[in-house]
């Protein structure tokens, strides 16, 4: 059975040691880092499978790290927000962090949201390994195989999520889907984001690869039910 590498960053040592013996317990390798530099550093050496990340770190911040990982990887990241900081989510979310949980938190709800982030991660892998990999509708072209993105020539920068709610669309395209279906087929159902997750991704996507996002050719929106891919 694998045993996934977890890599937790926070400039508190208590912290990180707190949660590293949660994660230890439930029989996770862990990995400790204490700054953003040193966290990025442990991201390409030791390829963990999920990286819990703190946002206010020292020589780097989390969002800077989220982001400079996601350039590399989709390595799910679970990031530690300030208490009753809506912005600090929303932003984590918005540069590609897969979840958030806030500080103080529970231990027992970290460890559940762990579980759901990898059961996600790796039941999507699986799902992409055993469907047709390339999907192209009107000059748009991606490659679930290498998780890469195309309109026209140009190559599109896509958040792990982005890039899976995409796909998802693409895949039936005329279906709507409610704003809650693609929560759960995309984010899962033991996600513990909300709706407006879904409008922010959709909102990103339309600004890469709609001309017009005011009137998109692509991701429509069924209002008052959510949204479809184009079928027309």
């Amino acid at each position: 059975m694998k045993s996934f590498k977890i890599l937790v960053v926070d400039d508190e040592m208590d912290i990180v040691d707190f949660i590293g013996e949660y994660l230890a317990a439930e029989g996770y390798d862990v990995i400790k880092a204490y700054d953003g530099i040193e966290a990025l550093d442990k991201v390409r050496q030791a390829h963990p499978d999920l990286v819990v990340l703190d946002i206010m770190l020292p020589e780097m911040d989390g969002f800077e790290v989220c982001k400079q990982i996601r350039a590399e990887s989709a390595i799910p990241i679970l990031m530690l927000t300030a208490k009753d900081r809506d912005v600090d989510k929303i932003v984590g979310l918005e540069i590609g962090a897969d979840d958030y949980i806030p500080k103080p938190f529970n231990p027992r709800e970290l460890i559940a949201r762990v579980k759901a982030i990898l059961r996600r991660s790796y039941r999507q892998d699986y799902q992409t390994r055993n469907q047709s990999p390339t999907l192209k509708y009107r000059g748009l072209s991606i490659d679930t195989e290498r998780r890469s993105a195309t309109i026209g020539n140009r190559v599109l920068e896509l958040t792990m999520k982005e890039f899976d709610l995409l796909a998802f669309l693409m895949r039936s395209p005329g279906r709507v889907y409610s704003r809650d279906h693609l929560l759960d087929f995309v984010w899962g159902k033991d996600s513990f984001v909300g709706a407006r997750t879904v409008d922010v991704h959709v909102r990103r996507l339309r600004e890469q690869i709609e001309t017009d996002a005011g009137h998109p050719q692509y991701i429509k929106t069924v209002w008052g039910v959510g949204y479809k891919f184009s079928d027309e």
